[in-house]
């Protein structure tokens, strides 16, 4: 076991005042370091939504019935309130479990050298969505699962998913400007495609709102709609994104792009189809609650699957201090020679 180093007072002051910096300083995480805490991020922001689908799914919704504490009298569930209340406050924990994602993450960008402020910055990004999705999930409760609190919930949550897609990507890549992979047309192609992916995530917002799973079993509002009529609308944007998708993939082929968007593109519709195929059986069955769950795990795995389509559009090369030679390194090599 290695010799603890002394730490004085200065050093105590210093990790007080700014203590990603106080470790920054004594660390250094390897470059894969950084891409896995940035995955744990996403992985729990994916979890975390389908934990609370299983709230939903479960009745369970207003299995702690107020907020911050589970009852008026008591800050976790009891035994009294049964399974209901042991999903719902297991939900709320997991929000901790997410925090310790998103903060891992936070210390690795911050710890890496060279620093990078942009990456950082998307950590810091994601626990204030965290936070501020903590306090409208409270508001959810207090507002006895209103449809359209509950929505905003999702949708911030897909928000979350966004930062930590986009995070995790930037980790593998490098700080210089972005340098294109393909033209113009198709670019404006895949915005479409993001733009659609983002009103079916909406839609599908709606149909839960106005479906018959409203997360508890007492009597909760539903959004004045006709859930058949909204189903349907949700259907035929799912087959515009597919078609979109499919369009991509010959005209990618056509103009000869790079191997990445190709894939990417590739990987998008096989999750497309599968979505695709959950939702109709989901449909046709009278909603299961394990096809609707799964159901929400892929509306987040084809959100993730659109913005690496996005991303793969461009590279990003190391920055100039990354790429530039270490003269002592040369200096060695030469003596050496």
């Amino acid at each position: 076991m290695g010799r603890v180093p002394n730490v004085t007072r200065a050093d105590a002051v210093a990790a007080l005042r700014n203590p990603l910096a106080f470790i920054a300083a004594r660390w250094t995480p390897q470059p894969r370091t950084v891409q896995r805490a940035a995955l744990a991020a996403l992985v729990m922001s994916v979890v975390i939504v389908v934990t609370g689908g299983a709230v939903r799914l479960t009745g369970s919704g207003l299995g702690c019935p107020t907020w911050p504490k589970c009852t008026t009298d008591s800050l976790t569930a009891t035994s009294a309130m049964g399974f209901h209340g042991a999903i719902e406050f297991g939900n709320r924990m997991l929000t901790y479990v997410l925090c310790a994602a998103v903060g891992w993450a936070i210390i690795a960008a911050r710890s890496e050298k060279p620093y990078r402020r942009s990456l950082t910055r998307m950590g810091w990004a994601q626990f204030w969505v965290v936070m501020g999705n903590a306090v409208l999930g409270g508001i959810v409760v207090l507002v006895g699962l209103n449809p359209y609190t509950v929505a905003a919930h999702f949708l911030l949550s897909s928000a979350l998913i966004a930062v930590a897609t986009v995070m995790w990507q930037r980790t593998r890549e490098g700080d210089r400007a972005p340098k294109p992979l393909v033209g113009k047309s198709v670019q404006q192609l895949v915005w479409f495609l993001v733009a659609a992916s983002v009103l079916l995530i909406a839609v599908g917002t709606v149909v839960t709102g106005s479906g018959p799973h409203a997360g508890d079993s007492s009597e909760v509002e539903r959004m004045p709609l006709d859930w058949e009529t909204i189903s349907k609308l949700h259907a035929v944007l799912a087959w515009i994104v597919v078609t979109l998708t499919f369009a991509l993939w010959f005209v990618l082929k056509a103009v000869d792009a790079p191997k990445g968007p190709l894939d990417r593109t590739r990987d998008l519709f096989l999750v497309l189809l599968s979505q695709g195929v959950i939702g109709y059986v989901q449909y046709f069955t009278n909603l299961p609650e394990v096809l609707v769950g799964l159901h929400m795990l892929g509306s987040c795995l084809v959100w993730i699957a659109v913005l690496r389509v996005l991303l793969s559009l461009r590279e990003r090369p190391g920055t100039a201090e990354t790429e530039l030679p270490d003269p002592a390194a040369e200096a060695t090599v030469a003596t050496r020679a």
